[in-house]
């Protein structure tokens, strides 16, 4: 899963404490960089889970229309499979088939 991939969290994002040295980065514009970062990861993580939800839907759907599928098909009588035939000769060789 995709859970398995992702290494950090938004918490642990904003607990990270950096050590400092002489001349280090302003740490006001890493706490705003990191800001950033936190609010991208929770988007990313909402939109993981509305996709999930989406998925699980679709895939819902789809067993759904493939198990009544087969009893639409087979409600298809020999009379409508040859009125369709005649419609497509009718089509393919034109009405002077038929005269």
């Amino acid at each position: 899963m995709i859970s398995d991939k992702i290494r950090l969290t938004a918490k642990e994002i904003l607990e990270k404490e950096f050590k400092t040295s002489m001349r280090g980065y302003k740490q006001e514009e890493v706490d705003k960089f990191l800001d950033i970062i936190i609010k991208d990861y929770e988007t990313f993580y909402q939109e993981i889970e509305q996709l999930r939800q989406e998925n699980m839907r679709l895939k819902k759907q789809l067993e759904e229309a493939s198990k009544k599928q087969p009893t639409m098909q087979a409600n298809t009588t020999n009379f409508d499979i040859l009125k369709r035939l005649s419609n497509l000769e009718k089509h393919v060789f034109g009405s002077k088939l038929y005269e």
